[in-house]
């Protein structure tokens, strides 16, 4: 029997089919987002979260549509646009959204489906139920959270005072 043959008769052999909490909580370790946070306690909040798939050139939301949460990209690319301009284009392991964690507020930007993504949600519900249930690790992240929304504004800023150079 060939290696090639032999190898895909035992990969994967125990982990559970469709269990994409692991993968979830790997993407997640690896962002500011959940910086110092153990991987344990990502991989039991992954089960909070909800997975959503998407077509090419669907939208995900449309600016002005109401908050709800914050996505990370499974696989996949999605555009973050405003209006005819594009603010950023996201790949595997990018997040978006996170202002919709802390604010309830109605989104500033479209986001779209390039090509199929799967994207998976932590909604603001799932945070505030998790902060309450782990108030150390949701400092901890809240902490991590206010970081990265600086330095979205920081660079945001540096950005805009180019263009006007």
């Amino acid at each position: 029997m060939d290696s090639t043959r032999q190898q895909s008769i035992w990969s994967g052999i125990f982990r559970k089919p469709g269990d994409w909490h692991q993968q979830v909580a790997d993407l997640w370790s690896q962002t500011p987002f959940f910086q110092n946070i153990p991987k344990r306690e990502i991989i039991k909040l992954s089960h909070n979260m909800h997975l959503r798939h998407y077509a090419a050139e669907e939208y995900i939301f449309h600016a002005g549509d109401q908050g709800a949460g914050a996505a990370i990209i499974l696989q996949g690319d999605v555009e973050i646009r405003f209006q005819d301009t594009l603010l950023a284009h996201l790949t595997g392991g990018d997040f978006f959204g996170e202002i919709a964690l802390v604010l309830d507020e109605r989104r500033t930007a479209d986001a779209i489906a390039v090509k199929p993504v799967d994207l998976v949600f932590f909604l603001r519900p799932d945070f505030e139920e998790w902060v309450n249930r782990a108030p150390q690790h949701g400092a901890k992240l809240s902490a991590n959270l206010a970081h990265v929304l600086a330095r979205r504004l920081l660079h945001t800023n540096q950005m805009m005072a180019s263009d006007k150079q």
